[in-house]
């Protein structure tokens, strides 16, 4: 014959279950919003920015990214989107000095920085590029 756990008992297992599982936060990891690569001229710069709000600067250790670069990081990845699909690549003509490539969950584009003339959205990736250098990695723009 079973014996039935006192309901007591049962109560202090499940909420020490409970407690642990917790603690564990169920391994839940926030998607990456992009990668973004920078190359020409000067330094190369790897960006790999994470939604939960964090960043990793040239394949370094997670950094903290200030909240407003997070909401910028946000929605340059939905304004890129559309570009990603279409897997958007622009030539570079010799007068550029950078090009870049963002990879996103729906394909990656790649543009010269003289792209941002014709396509606001990449000027505004540039950018991105040039301040989570600085103020999230230490890095020169």
């Amino acid at each position: 014959m079973r014996r039935a756990l006192p309901a007591a008992c049962f109560a202090s297992v499940l909420a020490a279950c409970l407690a642990s599982l917790a603690g564990c936060g169920f391994g839940v990891r926030s998607p990456d919003l992009f990668l973004l690569t920078r190359t020409g001229q000067g330094r190369a710069v790897t960006l790999l920015v994470n939604d939960g709000g964090t960043i990793r600067c040239d394949g370094g250790r997670a950094r903290r990214l200030a909240d407003p670069l997070l909401l910028r990081a946000r929605d340059l990845a939905a304004g890129l989107d559309g570009d990603a699909k279409r897997k958007l690549r622009l030539p570079a003509p010799p007068n550029s000095a950078f090009h870049y490539s963002v990879k996103l969950q729906d394909g990656t584009i790649a543009f010269p920085d003289t792209a941002a003339a014709s396509h606001p959205e990449l000027g505004q990736a540039e950018l991105f590029a040039v301040q989570a250098a600085q103020q999230a990695c230490g890095l020169p723009g």
